[in-house]
């Protein structure tokens, strides 16, 4: 009966967890400051869809970037194109940032709100997307089951307000497997082209989308050689080739139709970008006088296409693929559980992936391994069994799901950028819908006893996921499951994007305004501040911010800036983020006198959102910090 009334009322259900999801979403996009990224992004947003110019952030696609520009054309904005980082500079995104939001008499949180809103309606849609798939693959409860997955993953919920590219590459993949998928179930011309145009969208969201290509390459090899069609068996090969010869024909055009929606879009992009600056871009990236002979050919080879109209698209898109394998090849500073390296640390996927999805989910997730491993063995020991090749042509949608959760991790596990947990989100749709399929497949063939207790189990696994989800808010950015320690305690483990990416500023502005509004009464005495020094008015606050935003725009004059070694240390308020904080104090290259290692002396009078540690330092503790 309750099953029947979930299927009977699941778009009902559906949709009242994605008002939910859009509620907390929107919150947070208003709440939350400026990450480091979005310095970068927001300004590259407008002038691509404002400017059809692509010089400002090239080493990412354009598509995510064009959603998060469109409102942008319906308000009043300044951008000084007469500046240096327009007119001179070959890598002006982040002085490009700091002009466009914060010094231009922009209303900058009016900006950073609407450039937001497409990623929040991007990821309604992924959730949508999600629901419908493992509908169709596994019933209605599986699919709300997927939803809730999704929908009640902080970890979404942290980074789906954000103007990157993390969450709009997730949903443009599940839509490429989505339609590629499809096309191979039913070859038609429609699907074929259908199949191209969302490998294209993909392409236009990330990078990374390449590792798309060997596993659609190796399903389209592997489904026609797998299909029954004869049961003559001198006929079977021929009639296999003949089907392979089609499927890789119909692939090939559906590639070459990708390729065409990507030069489509990048040629609206850079319709009015001067080819003397792609040039200077690119002579920038890749001199042409490098020791190394990539990027010398790399030279040759843009500034070749950049000399044509129809070229300049190509040699823009080659320039940003580029430019990422340049970035990976060269790491990325991260903090990494008491060490600090520029060199990826092999553990540090798995161990983030553990801290930071809920327990919840964990178990769900290994309950659906440990069930595909039990009906693999199972498969294996049976006498009567179907033939390999058809288990894999009735199971080639998770067949490819799990092939490519395997190469992604293995290229994370490999790659040398530690720098979140969101790198993974490219897997997570897949991992959730395949989580549903298999435990509520498995859940079916029980006997009605078991099939009970089962749900009963998910059931308060579900109430749990979606309580602790709620529970944590408005924190997601942050989110560490009960391992880690909570939101306020994961940054022991890792910070950047998983902890502290500059979300916490205004949080940070309104705690100061509160303290002085309340120095005088019972505010010195709150437990949760552990403070017990007498109370001074925040008349200047020292501030090493990690972030996007500026703290001059929301703290004015009240704010200096501040870092590690500078010294000496005064006498006053400290509020020091907590990726500087763990980077400083365990990197191993500075002295005591370059470090906040004074910190640990020292107890915070508060930790304010989850990212930023405020301390009071005495004019005797300030004499005696080195």
């Amino acid at each position: 009966m309750k099953k029947k009334y979930l299927e009977k009322h699941s778009g009902k259900i559906v949709f009242i967890v994605l008002i939910f999801m859009a509620v907390v979403s929107i919150l947070n996009a208003k709440n939350e400051s400026a990450i480091f990224d979005e310095t970068a992004h927001i300004p590259a947003s407008y002038s691509y869809v404002k400017l059809q110019d692509m010089r400002l952030n090239p080493e990412h696609p354009p598509l995510i970037k064009d959603l998060a520009g469109l409102p942008l054309l319906f308000t009043s904005i300044n951008f000084d194109t007469s500046q240096k980082f327009w007119t001179e500079n070959p890598d002006g995104q982040w002085e490009a940032g700091r002009s466009f939001l914060w010094n231009s008499g922009n209303d900058a949180d009016k900006i950073i709100f609407l450039s937001r809103l497409p990623i929040v309606i991007i990821s309604l849609l992924l959730g949508f997307f999600i629901f419908r798939w493992t509908k169709e693959l596994a019933g209605a409860i599986a699919g709300l089951f997927a939803l809730v997955l999704y929908a009640f993953d902080p970890n979404i919920l942290g980074h789906n307000h954000f103007v990157t590219t993390d969450i709009g590459i997730a949903t443009f993949m599940v839509f490429s497997f989505y339609y590629f998928l499809r096309f191979i179930k039913k070859p038609v011309w429609r699907n074929v082209f259908l199949g191209g145009f969302f490998l294209g969208l993909v392409q236009l969201a990330k990078f990374s989308s390449v590792l798309l290509f060997p596993i659609f390459g190796l399903t389209l090899i592997i489904y026609p050689l797998c299909k029954n069609q004869s049961d003559n068996e001198g006929k079977k090969w021929i009639f296999k080739i003949k089907d392979l010869s089609s499927y890789l024909i119909k692939g090939i055009v559906a590639f070459i139709f990708s390729l065409f929606v990507v030069w489509t879009v990048y040629f609206f992009n850079t319709w009015k970008m001067p080819t003397e600056k792609l040039d200077s871009i690119i002579n920038y990236q890749f001199n042409s006088q490098s020791q190394l002979a990539s990027a010398r050919i790399m030279n040759k080879t843009l500034l070749s296409l950049n000399q044509t109209s129809l070229g300049k698209p190509l040699a823009e898109y080659l320039l940003g693929i580029g430019m990422v394998f340049k970035r990976v090849a060269g790491g990325n500073g991260a903090y990494f559980m008491g060490k600090v390296s520029s060199q990826a640390f092999p553990l540090y996927f798995p161990i983030v992936f553990i801290l930071k999805e809920p327990l919840a989910s964990l178990f769900l997730y290994f309950l659906s391994i440990a069930i595909s491993c039990f009906c693999f063995f199972h498969y294996l020991s049976s006498k009567e069994k179907i033939p390999f090749t058809s288990l894999i042509r009735l199971n080639i949608t998770s067949f490819s799901m799990v092939s490519f959760i395997f190469l992604y991790s293995y290229i994370s596990l490999t790659g040398n950028l530690n720098i979140g947990f969101r790198h993974l989100f490219p897997i997570l749709p897949f991992i959730y819908i395949l989580s549903a399929k298999i435990i509520f497949d498995f859940i079916k063939k029980m006997t009605p006893n078991n099939r009970s207790v089962w749900n009963w189990i998910i059931i308060f696994l579900t109430i749990f996921l979606v309580s602790e989800t709620i529970i944590s808010y408005p924190y997601y950015m942050s989110y560490f499951n009960q391992i880690g320690g909570g939101p306020k305690k994961g940054y022991h483990y890792v910070t950047d994007s998983n902890a502290d990416w500059g979300q916490d500023l205004k949080r940070l502005r309104v705690w100061v305004e509160d303290y002085n509004a309340h120095k005088d009464g019972d505010w010195c005495k709150l437990e949760k501040y552990n403070y017990t020094k007498d109370c001074q008015a925040i008349q200047k606050i020292h501030l090493n911010y990690f972030g996007g935003a500026d703290i001059k725009y929301y703290f004015g004059d009240i704010a200096i800036d501040w870092w590690d070694s500078r010294r000496p240390i005064m006498p006053g308020f400290y509020a020091i983020s907590t990726n500087y904080l763990q980077g400083s104090l365990y990197d191993k290259t500075k002295t005591d006198e370059e470090s906040y290692r004074w910190t640990k002396k020292i107890k915070p009078i508060a930790q304010v959102g989850t990212s930023f540690f405020v301390y009071y330092i005495t004019p005797e503790e300030a004499t005696r910090i080195k």
